[in-house]
């Protein structure tokens, strides 16, 4: 298990789970809120969680500014309820994001 910062804007987010198998960005609905992020927009997709449950998800955050370690990115992040993610992490970054940044994992 991975653990990075990431800057949103002025803000820090500590304890981000980065995530080699996920194929989305995950941000929790308090932390959405709490960093004062654009509103999210409706959506009508469904998430398959890693237990194969099917999730409905909350709204989605297109174009969200966000940099780590100086290098910036432009993603897209799920807003979820709270109670998706385990209870340590209030984000979940996909790795395949940091591709880009050309970070190794050793």
């Amino acid at each position: 298990m991975v653990v990075i910062l990431i800057h949103v804007g002025k803000n820090l987010v500590k304890d981000v789970l980065l995530d080699g198998g996920s194929k989305v960005n995950i941000i929790i609905e308090d932390l959405q809120k709490k960093l004062g992020l654009p509103r999210p927009k409706p959506t009508h997709y469904t998430l398959r969680m890693t237990n194969h449950t099917l999730t409905k998800l909350v709204r989605l955050i297109w174009d969200l500014k966000i940099h780590i370690h100086g290098i910036f990115y432009v993603v897209t992040f799920i807003v979820m309820r709270n109670n998706v993610l385990d209870s340590s992490y209030s984000m979940l970054f996909r790795c395949p994001s940091l591709c880009n940044a050309k970070v190794t994992h050793d």
